[in-house]
């Protein structure tokens, strides 16, 4: 037996890092960390004004910076506190140190490369000193440095250039090194569709001796926006091409002198739209099954974007779902793909078995835990198989078993189909939200089963979209010899 890899919780994706200061970004978080566990959490913003880091001032006719920590000391304490490291991304550019005035988002990231670039490692080496200082060396050293987000994307980086890419990337990652050679710090964080760059990037990293602890790009499926007010419409391709995208890097850097190092997939979905209905929905949950279930076998972590819908690149939302890209919605309702990495944060640790529908796993008390997922149409979903039949045979000692079943799909676990039932209201009133976190919650049944042959056989049916946790542990039966169950209402034997 192979142990389960844990990439698919080793990260987790957020908005903007200032979102963290917010009561409802908090509660979500701590939801999540309650029921999931991530252990890195990475957002943008880190150097944008909104977290106040990098303050210009002029003095007696003299110009100075300052560089405040009053709101990084908070989220970073946010995180920490419920269990959390923070993933660091080094952007975008404080106004004030800005090359230009070009942004992206609606809160308005500045993408220009910094007009000094002394300027810049000066503000790099400053936070990175002072998070060692107040959080200890240990600690930082756990927390993975990644600079800048998407270069390869004229939105994200001015004109998408390489060349001032690689600048950034060498004086920052020197500057982190200056601090402590053992901090980690990688890049270039490249969306899909511009593969090439991680091959250019890493021929000027070893040429350049460079420091260089990881890699790192994001992955997508979906294809061209069709936008609709307030909404997005994609196509999406297959799902495997996601488990495609997380093996590429390895792929690209074998026999490079950086092959061997980890490999983050810092953000993952299937649509990179914060407005689109598809994350809401239980075809999404069955459509990621396979790849959070075996993402681990290519990539050391790959970080599910976002964990919540408080996420504002597009503005704010105008109802309560949305098609964000979150776990859970605002006022932490719980979508079917919350449930699909509460059942995984449920699964024991060793691998008994995988397959294109099931992932199989045991543990040192015998318990076995079985994830199994319903086939998707990702073309048209009217056209996923309204059933599917699957049958399993998992070793088990003793006579009997428990089988405890928990399960969601079109009907159950699944608050979007609640709320259009509703009428989509935008803003749910106190009843509604209490009826939308009752529907949220997975169906769950339970019953005993024979061992034979020291096996348990399971035959299963799966609804449309249905993604289901088996938890089945061995009977040891405690029921006292005089009891009868028949008794119950007084009668005599």
């Amino acid at each position: 037996m192979s142990r389960l890899p844990a990439a698919w919780r080793a990260c987790v994706g957020t908005g903007r890092m200032e979102l963290a200061l917010r009561r409802d970004h908090q509660d979500s978080l701590a939801l999540i960390q309650r029921e999931i566990g991530f252990r890195h959490i990475r957002g943008h913003g880190l150097f944008s004004d909104g977290m106040g880091i990098h303050r210009p001032f002029t003095h007696l006719g003299e110009k100075h910076v300052r560089h405040s920590f009053t709101y990084l000391d908070q989220v970073v304490d946010a995180y920490l506190g419920m269990g959390v490291r923070p993933f660091l991304e080094l952007g975008f550019m404080p106004d004030g140190l800005a090359s230009g005035d070009q942004t992206v988002f609606w809160w308005k990231g500045n993408i220009t490369p910094p007009r000094s670039w002394s300027a810049w490692a000066d503000l790099v080496r400053d936070t990175v000193t002072h998070l060692v200082d107040r959080y200890g060396l240990a600690e930082v050293r756990q927390w993975p440095i990644e600079v800048w987000n998407e270069p390869n994307l004229t939105q994200f980086w001015l004109d998408a250039d390489a060349d001032a890419y690689h600048r950034l990337y060498e004086i920052t990652a020197t500057t982190v090194k200056d601090v402590d050679p053992d901090l980690q710090v990688g890049g270039p964080a490249i969306s899909p569709g511009s593969d090439k760059w991680l091959e250019t990037f890493a021929e000027f990293v070893v040429a350049r001796d460079v420091p260089i602890d990881f890699v790192s790009r994001h992955a997508y499926t979906s294809g061209p926006a069709r936008h609709v007010p307030f909404g997005t419409h994609q196509t999406l391709g297959p799902a495997s091409r996601l488990l495609e995208q997380f093996a590429l890097p390895r792929h690209q850097l074998a026999g490079t002198p950086l092959a061997g190092l980890p490999v983050h997939i810092t953000e993952f979905n299937s649509s990179y739209r914060p407005d689109n209905p598809v994350h809401d929905t239980a075809f999404h949950a069955a459509y990621l099954a396979p790849v959070v279930a075996a993402g681990g076998d290519h990539a050391d972590s790959f970080a599910y974007w976002t964990f919540s819908d408080m996420f504002e690149e597009e503005g704010i939302p105008v109802a309560l779902f949305h098609g964000g890209f979150g776990l859970l919605t605002h006022r932490q309702i719980k979508k079917p793909t919350f449930h699909l990495y509460a059942f995984m944060a449920r699964m024991a640790d060793e691998i008994l078995s995988r397959g294109p529908d099931h992932l199989t796993t045991t543990d040192t008390t015998g318990r076995v835990t079985v994830l199994a997922w319903a086939p998707v149409d990702h073309e048209d979903l009217r056209n996923s198989p309204s059933s599917h039949a699957l049958r399993l045979s998992v070793p088990m000692t003793g006579s009997s078993a428990f089988l405890m079943r928990s399960s969601v799909d079109e009907q159950y676990g699944n608050a979007w189909a609640a709320w259009r039932e509703m009428g989509r209201p935008s803003s749910p009133l106190p009843r509604q939200l209490d009826a939308l976190r009752e529907a949220a919650e997975p169906v769950r049944s339970h019953r005993g089963l024979p061992i034979v042959d020291g096996h348990v056989t399971l035959d299963l049916t799966l609804s449309r979209h249905e993604v289901t946790l088996l938890e089945i542990t061995p009977v040891r039966d405690e029921t006292p010899s005089w009891w009868d169950d028949g008794h119950l209402l007084g009668m005599p034997s």
